[in-house]
């Protein structure tokens, strides 16, 4: 019995031992990487089970894989937000990056002159085609409250009998707007030039938007389309101004004539007045008639437009060439490289027979080797092949027909992409302009402006102004050509005496810095071996931001 008994206390006994022995040796669980619980046993060694660890595994692979298609999708969205970028470049904007990065220039500070759709240019001539910066440069011909006419009093009328092409009529006409001003006179619309070489019967209405004219002058200068009633039949005082006058010769010797008189009529317009030393008002004055007031007619304007979007309908830009290798340029200057003998005696002949025309004997060949001839077709061509427009560059011809037996064709064997209005535009496009040729120089002048980039053969009245107002206009690209070293190298080369290479070579580095880049005009001994004021109206009514008015 007490043997029984003992055998159960001692059973119970140890029972209550065991039970406390497992409570004190039963570990906390642990929560794995994976959410679930892991039990540990032996005196608390953590031991992980086979198929916890390969779920560990598997895991930490899908993590890994997850990650790399996360990082592979970003780095491709990157890149294809840098190909759409690039690609959506205007053809400037490529430019400026290449150049940027071989750090040749630095980064420009406005617009481009470039057409948004000229991106398709082969990227080994892409240096050709890029406009020079014109850093702090921008236009300003803007007329101060100060500067505004008030009143109606005039000292008398104007009359002007515009000589010369459309350009140096256009010119002309900008400067007797200013002269109007200094002399506080009424200008009477001008009388265009209809016995010049192109015997052009336009008048100024049918080239010159006339009231747009007056809308921007309105407040400047008082505008007459003809003489009123009461002077009429006055006879007017005839007068040529003196070429280059400063403002005191109008004011101390026309006006009193002018008061007199009532009426003057000025024989001649171009160039009557200073390029330099000039009131600013005076200046930008000159700037708004140039480039505002005389806008043509929307009939040549519209056309003009229409032609230059023709022009970049295949998403390329152009060349704007004057290849002033007409006759009455050729007879005027004496030059006949290239020339027949029979084509040359023409121009003798010419020359000879225009009154208007002081120089007679001309020595052609000493002359061209001063730089002083217009460029030929093949020197033209020549010169655009070492500068880098490759063969297939679209040219736009602004000149009239080219003079000689051979034409076009020397410069054709070069660049066969030729172009002029006569091809550009339709039959019935040119029709209402057919036998004005001043019109249809106006048509060249837009398509010259607007090009992508400008060349001149010859610094004549349309190279002038055409090169002036592209540097108006936040100086677009214009190619200014060194003639006297031009000609000189190209003969060089012909005999034998430079290669290609050399020559192309020395061509580029000497053309460098003739782009059409911002530089102040500079006074000159004699004012006609200055530069022109609307060749370069720097300063006059081109503005730096950091000084304000130049």
């Amino acid at each position: 019995m007490t043997s029984g008994g003992g055998d159960s206390s001692g059973s119970a006994a140890n029972a209550s031992l065991l039970q406390a022995m497992g409570t004190r040796r039963r570990v906390p669980e642990l929560v794995d990487e994976g959410g679930r619980g892991s039990d540990f046993s032996d005196g608390g060694a953590a031991v992980r089970t086979p198929s916890s660890s390969s779920s560990y595994r598997r895991r930490m692979v899908w993590h890994f894989c997850w990650l790399f298609w996360v990082c592979w999708g970003l780095l491709t969205v990157f890149f294809l937000f840098l190909l759409l970028k690039y690609t959506s470049m205007t053809f400037y904007e490529v430019v400026t990056i290449r150049k940027q990065n071989d750090f040749l220039i630095p980064p420009p500070s406005d617009e481009s002159s470039f057409n948004d759709n000229a991106a398709e240019v082969n990227n080994q001539s892409l240096e050709v085609w890029m406009k020079p910066s014109s850093g702090d440069y921008h236009k300003c011909s803007h007329r101060l409250s100060k500067e505004t006419r008030r009143g109606a009093e005039t000292n008398g009328y104007i009359i002007v009998r515009s000589n010369g092409g459309l350009n140096q009529m256009k010119t002309g006409i900008s400067d007797m707007v200013a002269i109007a001003k200094i002399m506080n006179a009424t200008l009477v619309y001008p009388y265009l030039d209809h016995t010049s070489y192109w015997a052009d019967s336009s008048e100024f209405k049918d080239i010159f938007d006339s009231n747009h004219f007056e809308e921007v002058l309105k407040d400047d200068i008082q505008i007459a389309e003809s003489l009123p009633p009461e002077y009429a039949s006055v006879k007017p005082l005839v007068k040529p101004p003196v070429s280059w006058s400063k403002p005191s010769y109008y004011k101390e010797i026309i006006v009193p004539l002018l008061k007199k008189h009532k009426v003057i009529q000025f024989t001649q317009s171009d160039s009557r007045l200073a390029n330099n030393n000039l009131p600013k008002a005076i200046q930008r004055l000159r700037c708004r008639a140039m480039y505002d007031a005389l806008r043509f007619t929307d009939k040549i304007q519209t056309l003009g437009m229409k032609l230059v979007d023709r022009l970049r309908s295949d998403n390329k830009p152009y060349v704007a060439l004057h290849l002033r290798y007409e006759k009455d340029m050729l007879a005027f200057t004496g030059c006949t490289h290239n020339l027949t003998a029979e084509d040359a005696q023409k121009l003798t002949v010419m020359r000879k027979n225009a009154n208007h025309w002081k120089e007679k004997d001309i020595d052609g060949e000493a002359r061209r080797l001063q730089g002083g001839c217009p460029l030929t077709p093949r020197e033209a061509a020549i010169f655009l092949e070492a500068i880098g427009f490759p063969s297939d560059t679209k040219i736009y011809i602004v000149a009239g027909e080219i003079y000689g037996n051979l034409g076009i064709s020397t410069f054709q064997s070069t660049y066969p992409n030729v172009i002029s209005h006569s091809n550009l535009a339709t039959k019935e496009e040119l029709e209402p302009l057919k036998n004005h040729q001043n019109q249809l120089a106006a048509l060249d002048y837009i398509i010259a402006v607007e090009s992508d980039v400008f060349v001149y053969t010859y610094d004549g009245n349309m190279a002038k102004a055409v090169q002036g107002h592209r540097r108006f206009e936040r100086f677009r690209k214009t190619i200014v050509p060194d003639n006297r070293n031009l000609v000189n190298l190209i003969d060089k080369m012909d005999n034998g005496m430079l290669s290609w290479e050399e020559f192309s070579s020395t061509i580029k580095s000497l053309h460098a810095n003739r782009t059409g880049a911002p530089y102040r005009r500079v006074p000159g001994e004699f004012p006609k071996q200055e530069e022109n004021f609307y060749a370069n109206p720097l300063p006059g009514c081109i503005c730096n931001k950091q000084q304000g008015l130049t």
